[in-house]
């Protein structure tokens, strides 16, 4: 197995050399980053990708573990805001994800999106629905929120993210908030007083412009692969 994956190493179809074995319980992220030889020559040709990305960054990418930065007034209305609003829809609809951060995009900035869709909502059980409150809202994206807790109880349930593919935990969220002094795209005040699953989705969004992801408040030991059923089959 380690002469295979050695011969399989390359970097613009070359081969390098690695670290003895990679199997179970050794050590990741020890080198450069592997490409073949056509995604080497399509980054030369093309350049490097820009933000806002089209996909999610991943855990590990420093934009996620970094505060992000007020949006200055000069900019709102722009054309930089009307792209990342573009851009963060769409990655919410094909995600499919209930909201999306601007540093999940690459972007370091206090700007989020959330939608919940009668049609998304419906694929909860309904017992779920009427635990959480899961109930349907447009798209709304918010530019330099912040967050009052207006029921502080802590209601446990699960999460993902779009920047951790694969994996989910509980975690536990106020039941109810208010996002303030935030604006839109535009300039345009926003208020939004949310409880429930709404609640929960801002709370995951604001903890991303903080650099803190969900992982960093689950309960550990439901820490889930959320395909280790098939792996198993």
């Amino acid at each position: 197995m380690a002469a295979a994956l050695a011969a399989g190493r390359r970097v613009a179809g070359r081969a390098r050399p690695g670290p003895p074995g990679r199997g179970c319980g050794d050590a990741t992220g020890w080198g450069q980053r592997e490409r073949s030889y056509w995604r080497a020559l399509r980054r030369r040709v093309l350049g490097p990708p820009a933000p806002p990305f089209a996909d999610p960054c991943q855990v590990g990418a420093p934009v996620l573990r970094a505060a992000a930065a007020a949006v200055g007034p000069e900019r709102l209305g722009g054309p930089e805001l009307r792209k990342l609003r573009a851009a963060l829809a769409a990655g919410l609809r094909r995600g499919p994800c209930l909201g999306l951060s601007a540093p999940q995009l690459g972007v370091p900035l206090r700007v989020f999106a959330a939608e919940l869709s009668p049609a998304r909502c419906g694929r909860y059980p309904p017992e779920m629905r009427r635990a959480h409150r899961i109930e349907p809202f447009p798209l709304r994206l918010l530019v330099n929120p912040a967050l009052r807790v207006l029921d502080s109880r802590l209601v446990t349930a699960p999460e993902g993210c779009a920047s951790l593919k694969g994996f989910s935990a509980y975690v536990p969220r106020h039941w109810a908030v208010h996002v303030s002094a935030g604006v839109d795209e535009h300039g345009e005040p926003v208020s939004w007083e949310a409880t429930g699953w709404a609640a929960r989705i801002i709370q995951h969004e604001m903890d991303h412009l903080d650099g803190i992801l969900y992982i960093d408040r689950m309960d550990t030991r439901t820490f889930t692969n959320v395909g280790w059923m098939e792996l198993l089959d």
